[in-house]
């Protein structure tokens, strides 16, 4: 009978355990405005560290209440979002959840940023047509911004467009694809914080920074599998367009997604450190300390196979402590 109970437990969060201090001195190490988190964050590995409550099935609000309670957390990567805008009533439970002010990433609906459907069986028939929504700002305003706009406005800390590699014939030019960007982005309300992640080396042009600039949106610094390393993109002129900047850790670059699940599941530890990313990473926080920005920086677990563990990593060396 008493395993039964166990699950409501800590039901109240004021009856969670403290964090231990160590971390809480930690995390106030800290600057105010470099923002740790992880994208996504509903992982059985991470019970014990950031997670002390049972929890049957992923329960994403419930489990936000724990992790806002992390000392190192000051963000988090809603992903899920990328697949589905989130009704009013899953971001109404995330803002119960959460401090107020506590600021979120939001990836924005596929629908608006592919421009040709993928395998993805979700998209039934439509598969491998091209997107008559691509770029639909209509629609981004109504089924995305809307419910955020209405009950969830106090986090929405920043929206991030990612556009999955283009091939052949879907591939633009990049002067073609900075006038398609800026169009679109030229619809946007200036209220709401946005940045554009890209899958296209290619495409990682002046012109391209140029609009971010125009609009006042992020580039965002990404690790991933067919990107260059987040080092070389910190050299390029025009990657700090915008009064705030968004990091995700996503990937070792040349490391597939797949591998990564395989390598590193069920992600309840560091398996593979990355001293070059890490490396990186540091030199944007530096830069966006000089510059007097805010960064919003989230870890993916598939970069060494324990978000919370990366982070804590970073904020070592960001204290002086190591890093490894």
């Amino acid at each position: 009978m008493s395993t039964r109970k166990q699950p409501s437990l800590f039901d109240d969060p004021a009856t969670l355990p403290p964090p231990p201090a160590d971390l809480v001195a930690l995390g106030r190490r800290v600057p105010p405005n470099i923002r740790l988190g992880t994208s996504t964050w509903t992982y059985d590995g991470w019970a014990g560290e950031v997670y002390h409550r049972a929890y049957r099935g992923a329960q994403p609000a419930r489990r936000l209440e724990e992790y806002a309670r992390y000392p190192l957390f000051r963000t988090v990567g809603i992903d899920s979002a990328f697949y589905d805008p989130p009704t009013e009533e899953v971001l109404a439970a995330y803002a119960r959840a959460l401090p107020p002010g506590f600021p979120c990433v939001s990836k924005v609906w596929d629908r608006i940023t592919a421009r040709r459907f993928n395998q993805d069986a979700r998209w039934g028939n439509l598969v491998g047509q091209r997107n008559p929504d691509f770029l639909n700002a209509d629609l981004f305003k109504e089924a995305v911004l809307g419910p955020y706009r209405r009950v969830f406005s106090d986090h929405a800390g920043a929206f991030v467009f990612e556009f999955q590699a283009m091939r052949g014939k879907d591939l633009p030019e990049p002067a073609q694809w900075a006038g398609e960007l800026d169009e679109f982005l030229r619809q946007l309300p200036r209220d709401f914080r946005y940045a554009i992640e890209l899958r296209n080396p290619e495409l990682l042009s002046d012109v391209h920074g140029a609009v971010l600039a125009r609009h006042g949106v992020a580039h965002v610094f990404n690790s991933w599998n067919e990107m260059p390393p987040i080092g070389e993109q910190l050299e390029l002129p025009w990657t700090f367009p915008a009064g705030f900047t968004v990091v995700r850790a996503l990937l070792r670059p040349g490391r597939a997604y797949a591998d990564a699940v395989k390598l590193f599941e069920p992600y309840d530890r560091i398996r593979d450190p990355q001293p070059e990313v890490r490396q990186d990473l540091l030199h944007v926080v530096a830069e966006v300390m000089r510059r007097r920005l805010e960064a919003l920086l989230l870890v993916n677990n598939r970069l060494e196979g324990n978000a919370p563990g990366t982070i804590r990593a970073l904020v070592e060396a960001m204290a002086g402590g190591g890093g490894e």
